[in-house]
């Protein structure tokens, strides 16, 4: 009885009713400009989530897709057969890289009469390998980029976010010339939500972003090694057919 009797006396000291601090609750009571800073964080945690998931999951399809494509190009198939299998549809950065190559080398070989040499054939094929990893490579990156900029602006969102909460429980003291705990509270809880969000929002953008950057680098070397090699192959075979 005692209990319930200090729970209705500090209701009617908050106002009749207590303040609730769920994180639902804070976001209902905050101010106008708060819940939107809230929910910008939150809108721009859920899209690097999909950025970080929808990227691992290329890269991971990308790695097998290019385990199985290196399998079959060292196992001595034909060039030509593996050539006339992937043509119409490379569908990962390495096998795109291959048939530009490949591609390249049959139509310089139909120009040879014109007088193309041995040099401007290699630098058509290397430019042309070249351009194709650029391109594919961009597109396996999708928007990795924007994880960098949600890392780095979503501290400094949630703080604005912050800054405005305090300036209300300050403007709350001004108002009720009160300055009990019980009258900034909600709004200091308000702002530091925020800045929760904010690094709710960063923390992960900027783990995801380091990571798949270093894996999205790996594969692209890995990409750029398959090309010189292949370059050399067809190296060796221009020098086979000049003799």
């Amino acid at each position: 009885m005692q209990e319930q009797l200090v729970q209705g006396v500090e209701a009617v000291q908050l106002g009749g009713n207590a303040p609730d601090f769920s994180i639902m609750g804070m976001f209902l009571q905050a101010d106008f400009i708060v819940q939107a800073v809230m929910i910008m964080l939150l809108t721009a945690s859920l899209w690097s989530w999909s950025i970080i998931f929808n990227t691992w999951t290329r890269l991971k399809d990308a790695r097998g897709q290019a385990n199985d494509f290196e399998d079959t190009f060292w196992s001595g198939q034909s060039l030509d057969e593996l050539y006339s299998a992937l043509k119409s549809a490379p569908n990962h950065p390495l096998a795109a890289v291959f048939v530009a190559a490949m591609r390249e080398w049959q139509r310089s070989l139909g120009s040879r009469a014109s007088g193309l040499d041995k040099v401007t054939v290699q630098d058509r094929i290397y430019k042309a390998m070249h351009v194709t990893s650029s391109r594919e490579m961009d597109r396996l990156e999708g928007q990795v980029g924007y994880l960098a900029t949600i890392g780095s602006a979503a501290p400094f969102v949630g703080l604005f976010g912050t800054v405005w909460g305090i300036m209300n429980s300050f403007t709350s003291i001004a108002v009720a010339s009160d300055t009990s705990l019980a009258t900034v509270a909600p709004g200091i809880a308000e702002a530091l939500l925020a800045t929760a969000l904010g690094l709710v929002a960063a923390i992960p953008a900027v783990i995801g972003y380091n990571k798949l950057s270093t894996d999205l680098g790996r594969y692209a070397g890995r990409v750029e090694g398959f090309a010189d090699e292949f370059a050399a192959i067809l190296s060796r075979q221009l020098d086979e057919r000049a003799h």
